[in-house]
Parts: structure tokens; C-alpha cells; sequence
């Protein structure tokens, strides 16, 4: 066994131990197989007729995939390293694409974006990794394609398990030669298991209406009061800078930012808008919410997507209006990500998290 392995189990569970829990046995599986792969990166390139093999962590929403990689990447030594998250990597992938000066050819555009990117990373950590947007099939083949043949070694995460990645059976078979890629160059950790950890570490007696923590509340002046939070006049309505754009925010106090469900999900908004947002604002009040089944397709995505960068950037997320699970799981077109959004609400409600309501 390399030191390097001992260490890197050591530092999971001395970790787990600072945190106040105990491994569930998926993740112990998991622990020894990322300390492992520590050990094997550890070692000379030289020794080695093939690189590692990458780690493809996926199970449902709550079960610690991100923090198994996250603790992963903290023990490795420093340098030669990167960890992104998805919408991080492609909003940077993008604007790599189509900034002023990039290369004419669209393939030689991102082939240079993601030379940027991945620099001379040998470990890439990618966490939330999914595909459901078409648009950016190419892209994910490309990013698998140029890590097999740099010899980067990646570890990613995802709710969902290679196969059942961009769900959509219109676009499924764009994606199946990726699946294929994935199944045959991965390992494939499966850290399924009965508790969702996000929603047993939610605060208990919170306040607000019972949902994520007390994140939620009603509608009306009564709720944001209760905050400190009056609410905006007329007076206060202000034009915001978000990614290549400007939004029509509700108030700008300082630090917060107050926006309309209707203008920041319902209009073609992205998850470039809301990173950028989140680079400008620590906290971010969202108003006019109306229980996610009632709302369109898009808009539920975009919540979605809103909800996700407000957990991978800390950012404080205020919700006033409906509690947006009312009725969400009893309409099947609208439960692709439900467990996800629902767990990830539970998470921005912990008191203790950084950034938490």
C-alpha cells in the first residue's frame, strides 16, 4: 500500500469524525476506493503502462457524493489539480467559444477554450455532472474525448448512473456513444442508500412554513418582515448586470439582490446569469413563487438550475411566495429533478451552512 492511500483514508475519516458523523458503508466502499486511486496517482507516471482509472460517483440526491470528492480533492496535494462544477465548466466553456478573438473553427474554439480550462491538470474533480440540454452533447463528448487523451485522470459525481443520463428519448442515442465512453473508461461507484443526509442535517424548528428550514416564506409583507427585509417600492427598481445581459431586479440593498420568479425564471434567462449574480451578490430574494407544478417547464428548470449555482456558491437564497413542492410530485412531467431541487432546498436551510437562510 502507498502512504499516499494510507493518508488519503486517514484524512476521510478524521474528516468525517470533525463533522460529527459516521461513514454510511456505500461511502466507507467509496473512501477506499478514492484513497486507492490516491496512492495510484501518487506513484510515477512512468510506472504506469495505462493512467487511473477515472471514478464516475453517482446515487441520489443527499447521499454525500460531493463531499466524498470534494474530501478527495482537499487530501491531494496541491497542484496539478482542478475541481469544477458543471455549470461553472460550461458557462467558462461557452464564453471560451465565442469570446472576441476565438478561433473561426468552432472545433478549434474549443479545443483552446479547454486547453484554458484544464491547464496542466493531471487530477480534474467534476462535480453534478448531468446531461439533459442537447445543445451540449458535443461538448461533454469533446471534454471525455480530450481527458482520454491527455491522460487526466477524472472523478465526477451524478444523480444519475451513465445510462440514464440525457433522459430525453428524442436526444438519448446522441449521448449513447458518450454512455459507451464512460462505461468502458470509468469505474463506476454506486453510493446508493436509504437516508438522505441533506435532509436529516436540516435544521430543526427553523421558523418560516415548515419547508427547507424555514427558506420559504409566504407571501405578503408579514414573511420578509420577519427578515428585516421590507419590501421594495417603486422607487427601488434597478437595472442589474448579469452575463451579457441586464436584469430588471425588484431592489439592490448593498449586498442583496431582489428579483421576480416571473423575470429571473420565467424569461429566457441561464445559469450564466445566475453565476454571474452570484459573483456580485451574497444574498439573492426571489419573490412572486408559485408552486413549481404550475410553472412552466423552463421555469422549473431555471429554478432548478438557480438552486443549484446558490448551493455551489454559497449564496443566500430567499424564497417568498408558494412552498414550490406543493403538488410536485404529483405530476410526472415535472419530477425529472424534483428530489434534487427538494434536497438541495433542505441544504440552503441548514442554520449551519455558509450562505444558509
Amino acid at each position: 500500500m502507498h502512504k499516499r492511500e494510507a493518508a488519503m483514508r486517514d484524512h476521510f475519516h478524521e474528516t468525517a469524525t470533525r463533522r460529527g458523523f459516521v461513514l454510511a458503508p456505500a461511502q466507507r466502499a467509496a473512501v477506499e476506493r478514492l484513497s486507492r486511486l490516491a496512492g495510484e496517482l501518487a506513484r510515477p507516471v512512468w510506472t504506469f503502462p495505462r493512467p487511473p482509472r477515472d471514478l464516475y460517483v453517482w446515487g441520489p440526491v443527499g447521499r454525500g457524493k460531493s463531499w466524498l470528492v470534494d474530501t478527495f480533492y482537499e487530501g491531494l496535494p496541491t497542484g496539478r489539480k482542478r475541481r469544477l462544477h458543471f455549470h461553472d465548466f460550461f458557462r467558462r466553456l461557452h464564453d471560451g467559444v465565442v469570446r472576441p478573438g476565438a478561433r473561426q473553427d468552432k472545433q478549434s474554439a474549443v479545443d483552446s477554450a479547454l486547453d484554458e480550462l484544464l491547464g496542466d491538470s493531471r487530477v480534474l474533480v467534476f462535480d453534478e455532472f448531468h446531461a439533459h440540454d442537447a445543445g451540449d452533447a458535443m461538448l461533454i463528448a469533446r471534454l471525455f474525448r480530450t481527458l482520454l487523451d491527455r491522460r487526466i485522470t477524472l472523478v465526477t459525481t451524478s444523480n444519475h448512473p451513465p445510462a440514464g443520463l440525457m433522459p430525453n428519448p428524442l436526444y438519448h442515442h446522441l449521448f449513447e456513444p458518450t454512455i459507451a465512453l464512460i462505461e468502458e473508461r470509468m469505474d463506476v461507484l454506486d453510493v446508493s442508500g436509504p437516508v438522505d443526509f441533506r435532509r436529516l442535517a436540516a435544521a430543526p424548528g427553523a421558523g418560516g412554513t415548515g419547508f427547507a428550514a424555514g427558506l420559504c416564506l409566504p407571501a405578503g409583507d408579514a414573511g420578509p418582515l420577519a427578515l428585516g427585509l421590507p419590501v421594495p417600492t417603486p422607487a427601488e427598481a434597478a437595472s442589474v448586470p448579469a452575463h451579457l445581459r441586464e436584469l430588471p431586479a425588484r431592489a439592490v440593498r448593498g449586498d442583496l439582490v431582489w428579483f421576480g420568479f416571473d423575470v429571473l425564471c420565467e424569461t429566457p434567462t441561464a445559469v450564466p446569469d445566475y453565476l454571474a449574480l452570484a459573483e456580485v451578490f451574497g444574498t439573492l430574494v426571489l419573490d412572486g413563487l408559485p408552486p413549481l407544478a404550475e410553472a412552466t417547464a423552463d421555469g422549473r428548470q431555471r429554478f432548478a438550475n438557480l438552486v443549484d449555482v446558490a448551493c455551489d456558491r454559497d449564496l443566500r437564497l430567499i424564497l417568498i411566495g408558494s412552498d414550490p413542492l406543493t403538488g410536485y410530485a404529483d405530476d410526472p412531467a415535472a419530477t425529472r429533478d424534483a428530489d434534487r431541487t427538494a434536497s438541495r432546498l433542505a441544504l440552503l436551510g441548514r442554520a449551519d451552512r455558509p450562505g444558509g437562510a
